[in-house]
């Protein structure tokens, strides 16, 4: 009798070590893909020295994309057919300080609205991780600083914009 329970106790140690991985490699996973959609915008933000300072007046936006005069600071005049992608309060008109993606037309707002804006793809990993940390790992209060941190990271980028 004392077989069997000594038996049944291993298993669920490993079905629940096993678990525990699963559930560890799940919000890895969701935090490394939200890094890794941040930092393609991010980058531009944070990494800017060298690279193509301006001004992009909102001309036109359409299917989530605005367009506009660009002038960048320093040689070379403005310049036509720059985009930069559509935010929540984008209105015709409005002026932003952007950086240009390297080699590209595509710009990236800076400032701290531009920062909070690149990282807005973390703060969802981190909401959707709280999830799996609190419910799959039952790590109740890292799932809720995790919860804590990405909601205040979306919030402050939907504030600053």
């Amino acid at each position: 009798m004392k077989r069997m329970k000594r038996g049944r106790g291993a298993s669920r140690r490993v079905l629940s070590f096993g678990r525990r991985v699963l559930m560890g490699c799940v919000a890895l996973a969701l935090l490394v893909a939200g890094v890794w959609s941040s930092w393609s915008d991010a980058q531009h933000v944070v990494l800017s020295k060298g690279r193509e300072h301006g001004t992009l007046t909102v001309a036109s936006c359409a299917e989530g994309v605005c367009t506009g005069p660009y002038a960048p600071e320093g040689p070379g005049g403005p310049r036509d057919g720059m985009r930069i992608e559509e935010s929540v309060a984008v209105k015709k008109g409005e002026r932003f300080a952007v950086v240009r993606k390297p080699d590209t037309d595509e710009l990236v707002r800076t400032g701290t609205a531009g920062l909070l804006y690149a990282w807005v793809p973390l703060g969802g990993a981190l909401l959707l991780a709280s999830v799996v940390i609190g419910g799959g790992l039952r790590l109740t209060r890292t799932g809720w600083g995790a919860a804590v941190a990405g909601g205040a990271l979306l919030l402050a980028s939907f504030l600053a914009l």
